[in-house]
């Protein structure tokens, strides 16, 4: 019997968090699941805890890793028809999780789902702006673009087995598996009831790798893109000034003045660099990346007649 869903979960040292994340699947409604944990050289307690946690492990080299390619060796592992996609650093919110991530491919249009995230009370200030922009509390059964997330996102092996994931992508595998799907003439649902809580805890070094990796991949799917000097500018100080109104009404202003700044430079510089060696972007696509909420748009925080997973 084939599981409902196979969960695939990238891993490098991540001891810290792989247990809660286990915990919180252990008390998911769906409980025929294969996990499957792909370990990219971990040197702490990673394997031993995603074993002991039932977890099926392969191993793929620190220097063969790329995103693509640990997701298509944990894909091949997989026995599941609906394959989960989940950061080592994430845990689910709600009990329900894995129902509502599978629930919208009822519909034979759906590749892809991806879920709704939220950072914890550590998590840079701008990075919870950016989920919330990202990552809205109203589920879209479909979208117009192609935009999603791998950190928490599920597609259908028999669309994975026509197109695998590209393994010479820096970052931003998903963007392009799901773009190759919308070409198809597929469709991708957005669930804000899948929920999990990301945990980034990035140096400002680590940050700006991230975006930079993230504009060259960018620079790979559309070719022809550009990011210049003025969108650097731009699109830095659009998104500080929104950043410092939140601030400023949550009564928070001076203490995140200068994480606002640091992050959303790191965040934009790391941008244009990467975009240095990019194709033409739709708009809805690029505003759904880079163009913060206007001002006026007041962060709900949505309520479900859910419990929550009670975490120790």
């Amino acid at each position: 019997m084939k599981p409902v869903c196979s969960i695939i979960i990238r891993a490098f040292n991540e001891e810290q968090h792989i247990g809660r994340l286990l915990d919180g699947i252990r008390q998911q409604t769906v409980k025929d699941v294969q996990i499957i944990l792909v370990d990219s050289g971990s040197t702490d307690r990673t394997v031993a805890i995603a074993e002991a946690g039932g977890a099926d492990v392969v191993h793929i080299s620190p220097q063969e890793f790329t995103f693509g390619r640990s997701l298509n060796v944990g894909v091949r592992a997989a026995k599941a028809d609906l394959l989960l996609i989940a950061s080592a650093h994430v845990y689910p919110v709600y009990p329900d999780w894995i129902e509502r991530m599978l629930e919208p491919f009822a519909d034979q249009r759906i590749a892809l789902v991806y879920g709704k995230q939220r950072g914890v009370s550590t998590s840079q200030f701008s990075e919870q702006q950016i989920f919330t922009h990202w990552y809205p509390d109203e589920s879209q059964k479909i979208q117009d673009h192609p935009f999603c997330n791998n950190a928490n996102a599920a597609i259908r092996k028999a669309l994975w087995n026509e197109h695998a994931y590209d393994e010479s992508l820096p970052g931003l595998e998903d963007l392009e598996w799901a773009q190759w799907a919308f070409d198809q003439g597929y469709r991708i649902a957005y669930s804000a009831e899948a929920e999990i809580i990301h945990v980034h805890s990035e140096s400002w070094q680590g940050i700006h790798k991230r975006y930079t990796r993230e504009g060259m991949a960018f620079k790979q799917i559309y070719p022809h893109a550009t990011f210049s000097l003025g969108d650097l500018l731009r699109l830095f100080l659009k998104n500080a000034f929104n950043d410092l109104g939140q601030a400023a009404r949550q009564h928070v202003f001076f203490r995140q003045f200068g994480s606002i700044l640091r992050f959303r430079w790191m965040q934009f510089h790391g941008t244009y660099v990467g975009y240095q060696r990019s194709g033409p972007l739709t708009w809805q696509l690029k505003q759904s990346f880079y163009y913060p909420r206007e001002n006026g748009d007041k962060t709900k925080n949505a309520k479900r007649d859910v419990k929550p997973i009670t975490y120790d």
